[in-house]
């Protein structure tokens, strides 16, 4: 659906990072504050481009340039593609990281070639049910190939709070993010935006340090609204 960059990646383990973005169509939920939600619901059916994975990267240099060395594969749910692995071949053939995000709902076995691999199950607040066996068996497959990965969870109320800590004690050993939902998505101004955004991070900062059981943890905003806002294809 969007081939679109060089920018900083907002969110997760590698927050901050210059990155190039694909972003695929469809996914598997219907996150009721879902950013995306274009991928989905119909509106952008008119973006949506069958590609193959050397049109994408010629795409990626036609659009990015040579100045960038990792792309991240959003959604949606990229998950949902097995034919993903011909591009994630393709980018680590001419020497680019790859990065991906997905809720854990589906399994690829690309998922253990993934340089930098995001974990993202739905809290209450989505109006989603994660199936806890089935994120046990990709978070134990994952782990046994050894690859890199992390769990991030969006909280926007204690009832996600709730949420992510019951994934944070359920799997201790990985690597754990929390994130400031953004539950704004009609906003327009940046400007006007940006002060409920400090304010949902401070909220979600000031739980966590009160909070004896959720050591060990990342607590980021997403860090891309704050200076873009709701903008598409930043």
């Amino acid at each position: 659906m969007e081939v679109f960059g060089p920018t900083v990646q907002g969110e997760g383990m590698v927050i901050g990072r210059k990155t190039m973005f694909v972003r695929t169509a469809g996914c598997d939920y219907q996150c009721s504050w879902c950013d995306s939600a274009f991928t989905w619901d119909g509106t952008g059916k008119a973006d949506i481009r069958l590609l193959s994975a050397k049109e994408i990267f010629d795409e990626l240099l036609a659009v990015g340039g040579e100045g960038f060395d990792h792309v991240t594969i959003s959604g949606g749910n990229p998950a949902l593609l097995p034919q993903l692995a011909s591009l994630i071949d393709l980018l680590h053939a001419e020497g680019i990281r790859v990065a991906l995000e997905t809720q854990g709902s589906r399994w690829q076995p690309w998922f253990t070639v993934i340089d930098d691999l995001t974990l993202s199950p739905k809290p209450p607040t989505s109006g989603m049910v994660t199936d806890l066996g089935k994120l046990d068996e990709i978070i134990g497959e994952l782990s046994q190939a050894k690859t890199v990965f992390c769990l991030k969870v969006v909280v926007f109320d204690e009832a996600d709070l709730a949420y992510a800590k019951t994934i944070h004690i359920r799997y201790p050993g990985v690597p754990f993010y929390l994130q400031a939902g953004n539950g704004n998505l009609l906003e327009t101004d940046p400007a006007a935006l940006l002060p409920y955004l400090v304010e949902r991070y401070e909220w979600l900062i000031e739980f966590v340090m009160d909070d004896n059981e959720l050591r060990g943890v990342h607590v980021l905003p997403q860090l891309h609204t704050w200076v873009w806002g709701n903008k598409k294809g930043v």
